[in-house]
């Protein structure tokens, strides 16, 4: 198998409108991409190997659509993989095919929060920064809940509590993965917003105060009334992964529906952005402290 992913398309894929890239079978499509291009094979004669349209071995390859073994293993033979390396190929295959876990919230999850779901799992470091309210790994359930209640003002009562459930078995998930880091800039005006009631939020920043004590958790906080802070990067997550899995990822929402970045140019822009914005905020230290005092006022 090859060692690098290669660069990615120039794409911006808008989740709103199109099949979900699910993080374990972009890992697959991204390496047989590679391979497919260090031996010069247009895609279209590879779709015609396996009998599928240029348009759908392009999705294949990108994460939206799921590889069969057939054809995988077609593949495998016209870019002449061979041993071990074909073994470590339907072994990607073996883990992108598994049903994932959040399946089991498939009826409320729309695709742009699958997509996340699968890149979160993946990812060993996230970067997150989101000017609305508080990242969502940071979030006590009650909190969670006010925020999923406020931002699906038609949403049954029950599906707010099957998507607050499932955020917590996400932070649950997060937590047993020791490896696992999270470094978030967090708006101040988040802290001093309150979602739910005044009890709420103090029980949230009491968890944000316990969090700073975990070293797996790295917060700044971009400060309310400092000015020229660069806040315009708006809410983005920087998916980190191990290397030679994928090149980093970014995840962005806007109003009315999200969209992946994974051309290297566009990555490397949001990136720089998000540590912009890093630099401009309090310390981890000063962040700390900045909760406590907003904990006294409440």
């Amino acid at each position: 198998m090859t060692g690098q992913a290669g660069r990615a398309q120039r794409r911006v894929r808008n989740l709103h409108d199109e099949a979900v890239p699910i993080a374990q079978r972009l890992v697959l499509g991204t390496h047989l991409r590679a391979r497919r291009k260090e031996l010069k094979i247009p895609m279209k004669q590879a779709g015609r190997h396996i009998g599928v349209s240029e348009p759908t071995m392009s999705r294949t390859e990108t994460g939206q659509l799921g590889f069969k073994l057939r054809d995988v293993e077609r593949l495998l033979d016209l870019y002449d993989v061979l041993g071990e390396s074909r073994l470590a190929y339907l072994d990607l295959l073996d883990h992108a095919n598994r049903t994932p876990w959040w399946q089991d919230w498939k009826d409320v999850a729309g695709k742009h929060l699958q997509a996340f779901v699968s890149f979160e799992e993946m990812a060993q470091r996230l970067r997150a920064y989101d000017p609305s309210y508080i990242t969502g790994l940071l979030q006590t359930e009650e909190y969670a809940h006010a925020v999923i209640e406020q931002g699906l003002p038609d949403a049954t009562a029950r599906e707010v509590e099957r998507l607050t459930e499932l955020r917590v078995v996400r932070h649950q998930r997060f937590d047993a993965a020791k490896v696992k880091q999270l470094i978030c800039v967090v708006d101040e005006l988040t802290l001093v917003r309150p979602y739910g009631s005044t009890a709420v939020m103090r029980r949230q920043l009491d968890h944000l105060i316990t969090l700073m004590d975990d070293p797996r958790y790295t917060l700044r906080i971009a400060e309310l009334t400092k000015p020229n802070i660069p806040t315009n990067v708006g809410m983005t997550v920087i998916f980190d992964f191990e290397e030679q899995v994928l090149p980093a990822i970014v995840y962005a929402e806007h109003f009315d529906g999200a969209f992946i970045l994974q051309d290297e140019e566009q990555v490397d822009g949001r990136i720089k952005a998000f540590d912009r914005l890093q630099a401009a905020s309090l310390s981890h230290s000063r962040a700390a402290q900045r909760l406590r005092d907003l904990r006294k006022k409440l």
